[in-house]
């Protein structure tokens, strides 16, 4: 008989505005241990606002989130957390640093500044670097990588300090198309050989769609959240009342992906 856990994420009734906007509409969500959890929506409609409270960028103003059985505010573990934003496409590619100093500085938070690394904590850069897959760019420079190399680095930085919940902001934004799949594997690959609970906002849901194991339509409000068979299983009408215009869903190699929702 399985034991209940505590889920990773709980979010409950939560809303939120910016002035007299209303972002956020009583939305309600649950994040389990090892779900791989793709949000998707039309812009503006909460995503990234809702990624922002999750990590305690923006003070909550209604409903409650508990994370990992605590509420926000008890919640002090940060660690267990890992965050990529879309930061590829505004790397200074002059910065001169190693792959292997901008992971290590993931350390910074467990070490304190300017502390000498262990043994153990270079082990810690080495395997996070060989997680993503740039093990022979380990001295490399930065800024001579490619932009989805770059985001494998800053993924491997949010992966140094073994967080439990990696949370990404349109992580293939300045990532080459031939290489977004390659990425998208390597999401799958920490999630499912690492263990790793993995929390995706993307408008590359084609894509990214036989990688996740559920998805969740967001509009201000919370449309569907369900298995990702679940989701390809719904119709151009459902999909278009969720976005609130009409939705131009292309045919993926599979049937029922919709590839590149807008």
């Amino acid at each position: 008989m399985e034991t209940l856990q505590e889920p990773v994420i709980k979010i409950e009734d939560v809303s939120f505005r910016y002035e007299k906007n209303n972002v956020l509409e009583r939305v309600n969500l649950i994040v389990n241990e090892g779900d791989f959890l793709a949000i998707v929506g039309p812009n503006g409609s909460g995503k990234s606002t809702l990624l922002k409270l999750i990590l305690n960028l923006l003070k909550l103003q209604n409903g409650k989130i508990t994370l990992f059985g605590e509420e926000m505010n008890q919640f002090k573990d940060r660690q267990k957390i890992g965050f990529v934003s879309q930061k590829a496409n505004s790397f200074n590619t002059g910065f001169p640093a190693t792959v292997f100093e901008v992971v290590a500085s993931g350390l910074t938070k467990k070490l304190g500044l300017f502390k000498w690394m262990k043994k153990e904590d270079r082990r810690l850069v080495i395997d996070a670097i060989d997680s993503v897959g740039l093990r022979e760019y380990e001295m490399s420079n930065v800024g001579e990588l490619s932009g989805g190399q770059q985001q494998r680095v800053f993924i491997a930085r949010a992966l140094v300090s073994e967080p439990k919940l990696l949370i990404l902001d349109e992580p293939t934004v300045g990532v080459d198309a031939q290489h977004v799949q390659s990425f998208y594997h390597m999401l799958e690959d920490l999630n499912k050989n690492r263990g790793i609970t993995l929390l995706l906002v993307t408008h590359d849901i084609g894509t990214v769609s036989e990688r996740v194991s559920h998805v969740a339509c967001m509009n201000k409000t919370l449309h569907f959240h369900g298995k990702t068979e679940e989701f390809e299983r719904l119709d151009k009408a459902e999909m278009s009342t969720f976005y609130g215009h009409d939705v131009h869903i292309l045919s993926h190699d599979h049937p029922h992906h919709h590839e590149g929702v807008r």
